[in-house]
């Protein structure tokens, strides 16, 4: 079992920042890439970025070179730097782990952005 924990959400204008953090505890020796979802209302989940266990990162269109991903191995921790935030950017963010048998999901953080 892998326990997934977000922080780090919250209400920021358009052209602000904000820093996601998502901790790992449990089986983490299991996974090699996590990653952020967002899920708006009324739409599908979808993939905002993913690092692996080496540092390798992607990203979707819509945030290159606003978002970036980064991972502390020795915190087992995951963040997403979010800059130069815009409206459609509010959802509610989903930290990820993917394993063997089983896709781990953290609880989210809203994340509102106001235009």
């Amino acid at each position: 079992q892998v326990q997934l924990v977000e922080s780090g959400g919250g209400l920021v204008q358009a052209g602000g920042s904000l820093r996601l953090s998502c901790a790992a505890s449990g089986s983490i020796f299991s996974i090699n890439v996590m990653g952020w979802y967002r899920q708006a209302p009324g739409k599908q989940r979808e993939l905002v970025a993913s690092i692996t266990r080496d540092g390798s990162t992607n990203y979707a269109d819509s945030v290159k070179g606003r978002f970036t991903i980064s991972r502390d191995n020795a915190k087992n921790t995951v963040y997403l730097q979010m800059n130069s935030l815009k409206p459609e950017d509010t959802a509610v963010y989903y930290c990820n782990a993917p394993s063997v048998n089983v896709v781990y999901w953290g609880q989210g953080t809203q994340v509102t952005v106001s235009s």
